[in-house]
This record gives structure tokens, C-alpha cells and sequence, in this order.
């Protein structure tokens, strides 16, 4: 294991046998990611990208290659990591309201008091500016509020790693704005690592220290790019920085150079 390494993916393949027929997914992924890192993962639609969370979360097994977290191997969901699904209208209970979706979690877990989830519960539904809202339903809230649920729910566990997959798809640009400054505001003041898939290139600047590039299938990274971008983050002027900008071309430079799209035929 890499000295900086705090969760370490090597030769990660995954091959699917669709009736009869074997389709290599990923052709062996090699990451390095340290302790406190913001690093999203984009790639063209089909790539892979989702499976790789999924196992990197232990939900899916490899079919070759190793994950590690703090050097031990990932064969199951480790407690310290949660994960967090795109469709959070299917991962909230609707027969549950928002004190208990958020307590669900803490309450599976088993070895807190009743007052200690309580606690927790309530401290968290502060940290996603829903309170007040503790008794609503599901269904009696926007899709940017579930969404704060279901992260409200994920950190009520207190973990170290949370891993999104396309979390914000779903919502309207201005309530993204708002999820993606909470996501950084919380990734900062807890200390989280976080691994998060998007398609949108400029999402993915935006939130990251660190963008990896998935190529078409067969997988491998195309594009590892640290982003030096100063925080906290602007909504507006972090987006018209030079350097933002910069990113923003090399990455779509090698998605549009592996989908065969030439740079100037966006402008035809």
C-alpha cells in the first residue's frame, strides 16, 4: 500500500457475462486516493463508473483486482463508509418522516441509546438546514429537501467515507447550486472523503480536489487531474477563472477524443 494511500484501488476489472457473452467493464482501474479528498468521476455514459463505486463500496465484487481502506481489503460495505444512491425517492421510506428516515440508519446499526440516536438525529437534520421539517414526509417535500435526507441519513452514521453516485441529477440547476454548496460546506467541516459521480464535467471541477476521467468500455483512466482551485468556492466568479476554465477544456478535450469527436465539431 502507497504511503499517502488511504483508500487504494488496484487492477480493478470487472467482466459481465450477459447471456453467454463476457463484456469486460473495467479493464483494471489503479487509484490512489488520500485521507480528506474530494475526487469525482466522470466518463462517457456506460463507462462504468457506477460499478466502480459499487465496488469500491463492497456492494459489487470485482472480478479481479483489490480495493483497500486503510489497507484492508474492501469484501464487504465497511461501517466507516455509506453510500449514497442517485434515485433518493426510491432510498427514502415514504411511510417513514424525516426524523426517522434520517434515524434509520443509526437505528440498524444497533449500540446507541434511544437519547444518543435522538441526538445524533437531530443535530444532523441541523447540519442539512432541515429543521422544522422533522415530521414532514417524504412526499410533502422538494426533491432538493429528500436529497438532504437521504444525506442527512448517511452522515447521522458519522462516516469517514461517503461515496455519491450522481446524487443531484435529479433537481433543477438552482437547487443543485444549493446541494453543491452544502456537499462542500459538509465535506470541509467533517472532514469527509468523498468520491462522487457525475456526468457534468463543470460539477465535477467545481466540488473537486481531484477529477478522474474514465474511458469508454473497456475502462481505464484516461485523465487524472488535481484541481488547484482556492476555497470556498464561488458559485459564480470560481466558475470564470482561468484556471477553471483550463480544466474544464482538458477534460472535455479527452471525453470528446474518446467519444471520436473532433474539438471543432461542437461549434458546426
Amino acid at each position: 500500500m502507497s504511503a499517502a494511500a488511504y483508500i487504494e484501488l488496484s487492477g480493478v476489472k470487472k467482466t459481465w457475462n450477459a447471456q453467454g457473452r463476457l463484456t469486460t467493464a473495467l479493464a483494471g482501474i489503479d487509484l490512489v486516493i488520500e485521507k480528506g479528498a474530494f475526487v469525482s468521476i466522470v466518463g462517457p455514459s456506460g463507462c462504468g463508473k457506477s460499478t466502480l463505486l459499487q465496488i469500491m463500496a463492497g456492494l459489487v465484487p470485482s472480478s479481479d483486482g483489490l480495493v483497500r481502506l486503510h489497507g484492508q481489503p474492501v469484501r464487504e460495505p465497511p461501517r466507516d463508509m455509506i453510500y449514497v444512491f442517485q434515485q433518493y425517492t426510491r432510498s427514502l421510506f415514504p411511510w417513514k418522516n424525516v426524523q426517522r428516515n434520517v434515524a434509520y440508519g443509526l437505528e440498524s446499526r444497533g449500540g446507541l441509546s434511544a437519547a444518543d440516536i435522538a441526538e445524533r438525529t437531530a443535530q444532523t437534520i441541523a447540519k442539512v438546514k432541515l429543521q422544522g421539517f422533522e415530521n414532514h414526509y417524504p412526499w410533502q417535500l422538494s426533491g432538493g429537501m429528500q436529497q438532504r435526507v437521504a444525506i442527512a441519513r448517511a452522515l447521522a452514521c458519522a462516516p469517514d467515507v461517503l461515496l455519491m453516485d450522481e446524487p443531484f441529477s435529479s433537481v433543477d440547476a438552482l437547487t443543485r447550486v444549493g446541494l453543491q454548496q452544502l456537499l462542500l460546506d459538509l465535506w470541509q467541516s467533517l472532514g469527509l472523503t468523498v468520491i462522487f459521480v457525475t456526468h457534468d464535467v463543470d460539477e465535477a471541477i467545481y466540488l473537486s480536489t481531484r477529477v478522474v476521467a474514465l474511458s469508454r468500455p473497456p475502462a481505464h483512466v484516461g485523465l487524472d487531474l488535481t484541481i488547484a482551485l482556492d476555497h470556498p468556492r464561488d458559485a459564480i466568479l470560481t466558475r470564470e477563472h482561468v484556471h477553471y476554465l483550463d480544466y474544464r477544456h482538458r477534460l472535455l478535450a479527452q471525453l470528446f477524443a474518446d467519444e471520436g469527436i473532433a474539438s471543432g465539431a461542437v461549434h458546426s
